[in-house]
């Protein structure tokens, strides 16, 4: 996602343009069994539900020929900051199935790793932590520990985002409900599978 104008780019701009459909071309047609023939579908990334802890990943790198160098790969780094809120991320728009009022798609950060350097195979890692006792800011740099903020982490150097839905818990995708009324379920989801009796052969 380009920025606007040198600014920085808001992380729902990211989440749009994740949802948005790729148009697919020539080379990667889908086959359609209704019409019988290969065609450039639309095809699109969704999201049925969110687990309680949500870890995002931004993509900080790119692989790109260079003609100028044999047409070898070269990785940059993409240092453009990604503008994404500290207290409430609300993904409701973005979720396709059931929303339980008790457990609603809506999370706070808990944590940002940082990328320091400019390839994937290089640089140093740093990492801004709040802590669940006392709602505090951290900012750890190997062996030292500071006081910092959640703000403080929005630079372009965040890699990894980790986020914590703010209110309830879900399991089995949302699906809790439906499955509690479903016989042989037990408690992480699966329905017993019951043999068909064989019979004697004589």
């Amino acid at each position: 996602v380009p920025p606007k104008s040198g600014s920085t780019i808001p992380l729902k701009d990211c989440l749009d343009q994740f949802a948005a459909g790729e148009q697919l071309d020539e080379h990667n047609a889908w086959y359609c069994s209704n019409c019988k023939s290969h065609v450039c579908a639309l095809k699109l990334i969704t999201l049925w539900n969110t687990p309680d802890v949500l870890v995002l990943h931004l993509k900080r790198f790119t692989f790109e020929k260079c003609p100028d160098v044999d047409g070898r790969i070269l990785r940059r780094k993409i240092e453009d900051t990604v503008n994404f809120p500290i207290d409430r991320l609300d993904l409701t728009e973005y979720v396709l199935g059931p929303i339980d009022p008790n457990a609603p798609p809506i999370y706070k950060l808990f944590g940002v790793s940082e990328h320091s350097g400019t390839t994937a195979n290089t640089g140093h890692y740093t990492a801004t932590v709040r802590n669940s006792e006392d709602g505090n800011w951290y900012r750890y740099n190997d062996s030292n520990v500071g006081f910092t903020s959640g703000d403080a982490a929005i630079t372009g150097g965040a890699y990894l985002l980790f986020y914590q839905r703010i209110k309830g818990s879900l399991r089995w995708a949302g699906m809790e409900k439906e499955l509690n009324g479903t016989p042989n379920v037990d408690e992480d989801g699966f329905q017993a599978v019951v043999g068909k009796k064989k019979k004697n052969r004589r």
